[in-house]
């Protein structure tokens, strides 16, 4: 059973914790197999995440999503089964502009955004190789489709 703490440091989020809630906890129910664990989810802005963007990443510049795991290594919480797995930040204002430039919608891109930083808290890593953001985007695209959202990725490969 997931526990999925969302918490907001920008009053900019319209109220969706629900379908936040939803989709993390259908994530972690897939890749946990009903194993108990926790997560933070922090709805905050661009000026913020590009601050922790600075500090953690050495980039300076605000993103979409980031992820830190509670352990070292992001896949060792999952392998020492520890119940505790980390934190997601997401930014409102890039996902607002993302969403509108893709054209799609806000609330179905943060979802999507969900499910990839919780699987990167799940060991999941798309700038390891190719292969591995293949399994990754095949992964997300199968949680999505369980929540009613098409393949996000169809959209890139249309382009």
């Amino acid at each position: 059973m997931a526990k999925v703490l969302i918490q907001h440091a920008s009053t900019q989020w319209p109220p969706i914790d629900k379908s936040i809630r939803k989709a993390a906890k259908l994530t972690l129910s897939e890749q946990r197999k009903g194993k108990k664990c926790e997560v933070s989810i922090l709805l905050t802005d661009d000026n913020h995440i590009r601050q922790l963007n600075r500090h953690f990443r050495q980039q300076d510049k605000a993103t979409n999503v980031l992820s830190f795991a509670l352990q070292e290594g992001e896949a060792s919480g999952v392998k020492e089964n520890k119940r505790l797995l980390g934190d997601v930040v997401l930014a409102y204002q890039t996902i607002e502009q993302e969403a509108t430039e893709a054209p799609i919608s806000f609330l179905e891109h943060t979802m999507h955004l969900v499910v990839h930083g919780l699987l990167h808290l799940l060991g999941y890593d798309h700038e390891r190789s190719e292969k591995e953001a293949e399994r990754q985007e095949k992964k997300e695209i199968a949680i999505l489709a369980q929540l009613g959202i098409a393949n996000p990725y169809a959209l890139r490969e249309t382009v």
